[in-house]
């Protein structure tokens, strides 16, 4: 083997000068474990984005090995934290001296909780997709979560037109009665000819990033998911017996929600939340009426803060 091995990158000069943004490696496929609030820390699969910025315009390019043996050893040795973090991008920074004064780490994993049933006291596991994103410019560091929460939204439009067909169905049925017998009516609502129409809902995403203090201790993933369905309060279930069903069913319609709504809803909480410096939502029901979604997207709307767009 050569005893001295060429290294183009310390070695070789730019073919073009300039400098560039950011520049690393993606789809890096590591095992981590997640420090989160009020959760005993978890393995998690995850895919990570790691990045410098090049200052130096003749330089041919960065050390990549360099920010993969960093992730490496955060994995091996330390849990996912808020400051695990900024010591993974000071060290980026520090190994490319010269080269690099920023540096950026962004990591998609799903974070498993364990959720309760509505009544029946069962539990099962609910996979909520993650996005961590940390970085580093100008002495300035920034932490950023988002999360997905699937939940049920009912159609206030919809409903009403329902409740009018019943309403019509009932005095149809019963027109030419002029004494009603309490047992006959409640037989005949137990029957499809009695609710003649049920309002349209479908599955609905919460897609919601956070701004985050840098010097918290763990991440509130947990704490934010638990904020988000209980501001829409028909959360996608886990595991359902007959009487979740029906609590759900009853959950879905004392919470009609336009895709409006649920953003003002989401909002709301977030905006009275003070870990959260900035936020931004977008609010997606999948239409099960149309072939198109129903979208709305909100921002804490601070000065030079997220924007809508």
């Amino acid at each position: 083997m050569p005893t001295i091995m060429p290294d183009i990158a310390n070695q070789a000069s730019a073919l073009q000068e300039g400098t560039l943004d950011w520049v690393g490696m993606s789809e890096i496929e590591v095992p981590l474990t997640v420090s989160a609030q009020g959760e005993a820390d978890r393995p998690v699969s995850a895919r990570v984005e790691a990045f410098v910025n090049l200052i130096e315009p003749k330089a041919k390019g960065i050390h990549m090995s360099r920010l993969f043996l960093q992730l490496d050893e955060l994995a091996a040795e330390k849990s996912l934290s808020p400051k695990a973090l900024t010591e993974l991008l000071n060290g980026f920074i520090a190994s490319h001296d010269d080269l690099s004064n920023g540096a950026y780490v962004k990591f998609n994993f799903d974070y498993h909780l364990r959720r309760k049933s509505l009544l029946s006291g069962k539990q099962g596991w609910k996979a909520y997709p993650i996005e961590l994103t940390a970085y580093k410019k100008q002495d300035q560091q920034h932490l950023e979560l988002s999360v997905e929460v699937p939940y049920s939204s009912t159609c206030p439009c919809s409903a009403a037109l329902a409740r009018q067909l019943i309403q019509q169905a009932f005095d149809d049925k019963y027109q030419t009665t002029d004494t009603l017998n309490k047992e006959d009516v409640r037989q005949w609502l137990g029957t499809t000819e009695g609710i003649v129409a049920t309002p349209h809902s479908q599955r609905s995403i919460a897609d919601v990033k956070v701004k985050l203090p840098a010097d918290l201790e763990a991440l509130p993933i947990t704490h934010l998911v638990d904020l988000i369905e209980t501001a829409v309060q028909t959360p996608v279930q886990a595991a359902v017996k007959r009487e979740d069903e029906q609590e759900f069913a009853r959950l879905n319609g004392q919470n009609l929600m336009f895709c409006e709504d649920a953003g003002r809803r989401i909002s709301h909480v977030l905006n009275s939340d003070q870990q959260f410096i900035d936020f931004w939502l977008r609010i997606n029901h999948y239409e099960s009426l149309h072939a198109h979604n129903a979208v709305s997207i909100n921002t804490k709307g601070i000065p030079g803060g997220y924007q809508a767009n």
